[in-house]
């Protein structure tokens, strides 16, 4: 019997969307931009000590490979040939840090996540040496002091990792965010890899600064950053280096861009003025302000949105930025246990329809925008004896509305012109009460594209423009039309305006719980002075607790 013949597609695309919960590898027809086939696969969190969030660089990038394995077989299985992939582009979560050995491949310690509280104290200290009249730090990179950025993460591995000190000293160190390390090793590594960044990831490491589009010398010496660690900064769009090994081996890897830029390009955001919002681990708020960088009065940051070819304009965002959304999901998956699977939430939050006035403020990690809060942390507020675990699951997603809600507003008042809709995407946007809520907090129209996965389909874009690619047009009149689901308000503005209120007044009573040690130091001292009481206590509390919100008798 004669083999099945393969099917013409025109130009295909794949795209590495790399985030911290997942890895996958998406393929997308670029006349077309419809999604074909993908591969993903979960990727742990480890949590050594209180505030301290790691993922091992080896398990992210060995997903990767096994990603686009298994995504090449799948449209093997479909009839496509794999040899109409021309370019892969390469989304990843940002300011994850990640130092590794250019002789032996080898990371040199787990890579510090964006999440991550450890460097506290770095922050605190650094901060007392900006003079209050001249914050050189927030004009150059546009960004506050914060364990959010790169910069903090790896000063704390040079003062404290041995192998990271010794690696520099030998000139053997190379540092990257998660792009950098992925791009490098998929290129060669030690045989050559290519070691660089994107503009847009350079901008979230608090060393690059955005108006130059360079590493900053006085940056670097503020921090004590050896500059000669850093990775080449490049545009997102332009050919970086080829595959080295696997199914796509010489498929040129053209894309890069941080993923909630990717999501503003996968999204279409290329005008003045236009936003989306990305419901991911966090949740991620950009609005392109064009070539202009917008300095926030109320909480967001400035960041660079992409820079699509080498000769191409560089375009820059305002962006407010919430540490936890879907990851609290996750949180009432793992460590609560009141729902077995990520998609139980919307099913418990269905069967009550309401919080029954309990309100959740999941600051795990702190505050980010507008706060930028460092001391504060998770509180559930509001119960009573009729509180139970749907109520809860309905908080939580309430939560990541309010907070959308908070950013949204901190928006309106930079750009002085209120969003009249708001553009959605990520993985959370399949939860459809989620998407009702997010209307009636915001009160304006939620719009979610019908293929929800513009990250990377933002990535493809780019590596499919990419001169020496050019199998994807970026002008207007070729960009397909988005089918789109409409969210409208179904509540009135008063009582939007009630739920708001009552959740600001839980936001300040989450604020300065952490006064007396950083999670940096690790000091169990703190624990000696309380009496044995205290813990006997609070542990009953928390069993009887876990045992109630999970339904056991």
């Amino acid at each position: 019997m004669a083999a099945a013949k393969k099917a013409v597609l025109g130009p295909l695309v794949g795209a590495v969307d790399q985030g911290t919960s997942s890895t996958r590898f998406l393929v997308f027809n670029s006349k077309t931009a419809e999604l074909l086939s993908h591969h993903q696969v979960e990727i742990k969190q480890e949590f050594p000590r209180e505030g301290w969030v790691e993922q091992d660089p080896k398990e992210i990038l060995q997903s990767v490979y096994e990603c686009i394995e298994k995504t090449c077989e799948k449209l093997g299985q479909l009839n496509i040939d794999i040899s109409n992939i021309k370019a892969i582009g390469v989304s990843n979560q940002r300011e994850t840090t990640v130092v590794w050995d250019k002789l032996t491949g080898e990371p040199l310690y787990n890579a510090v996540v964006w999440l991550d509280l450890r460097t506290q104290s770095t922050v605190e200290n650094l901060s007392k040496r900006i003079p209050g009249n001249n914050n050189f730090v927030k004009s150059k990179t546009g960004l506050p002091l914060s364990t959010y950025f790169s910069a903090v993460k790896l000063r704390w591995l040079l003062d404290n990792v041995k192998k990271v000190q010794e690696a520099v000293e030998e000139n053997r160190a190379l540092f990257g965010t998660i792009d950098s390390w992925l791009i490098w090793s998929l290129t060669g590594g030690i045989h050559g890899g290519v070691h660089c960044t994107d503009v847009t990831n350079a901008s979230r490491t608090m060393l690059f600064n955005i108006h130059s589009l360079e590493w900053d010398k006085e940056l670097c010496e503020f921090f004590g950053i050896p500059m000669e660690i850093l990775p080449s900064v490049r545009s997102s769009s332009e050919i970086y280096g080829l595959m080295k090994a696997g199914a796509l081996e010489g498929v040129p890897i053209s894309g890069c861009l941080g993923d909630q830029s990717a999501a503003l390009v996968g999204q279409m955001c290329f005008q003045d003025g236009q936003a989306k919002n990305t419901y991911g681990t966090g949740c991620f708020l950009l609005c392109n302000t064009g070539h202009k960088c917008v300095f926030s009065e109320h909480g967001l940051l400035t960041t660079v949105a992409y820079k699509l070819g080498r000769d191409k304009p560089v375009y820059y965002a305002l962006e407010g930025s919430v540490a936890i959304a879907g990851a609290v999901i996750r949180w009432l998956r793992d460590n609560l246990g009141i729902i077995k699977s990520s998609e139980e939430i919307e099913k418990l939050a269905k069967e009550v329809g309401t919080s029954y006035g309990c309100y959740f403020v999941p600051a795990f990690s702190g505050l980010y925008a507008p706060y930028w809060e460092p001391s504060a942390r998770g509180i559930i507020c509001g119960l009573t004896q009729f509180t139970n675990k749907c109520h809860i699951a309905f908080a939580a997603l309430e939560a990541v509305c309010f907070q959308t809600r908070e950013i949204l507003d901190a928006m309106n008042r930079d750009c002085g012109i209120p969003l009249s809709h708001l553009q959605v995407d990520g993985g959370m946007t399949s939860n459809k009460i989620l998407m009702q809520l997010q209307a009636d907090i915001l009160y304006i129209p939620v719009v979610k594209p019908s293929m929800p996965e513009t990250t990377a389909l933002g990535a493809a874009m780019a590596a499919g423009a990419a001169e020496g690619v050019g199998v994807w047009s970026l002008e207007p009149e070729d960009l397909s039309a988005v089918t789109v689901e409409r969210f409208e308000p179904q509540i009135n503005a008063e009582e939007s305006e009630i739920r708001y209120s009552t959740w600001k007044k839980a936001v300040m009573k989450s604020i300065g719980w952490v006064t007396t040690q950083s999670p940096e130091s690790g000091d169990p001292s703190i624990f000696c002075s309380l009496p044995l009481g205290f813990f006997i206590v609070s542990s009953m509390v928390m069993l009887i607790g876990a045992r109630y919100i999970s339904g056991i008798p």
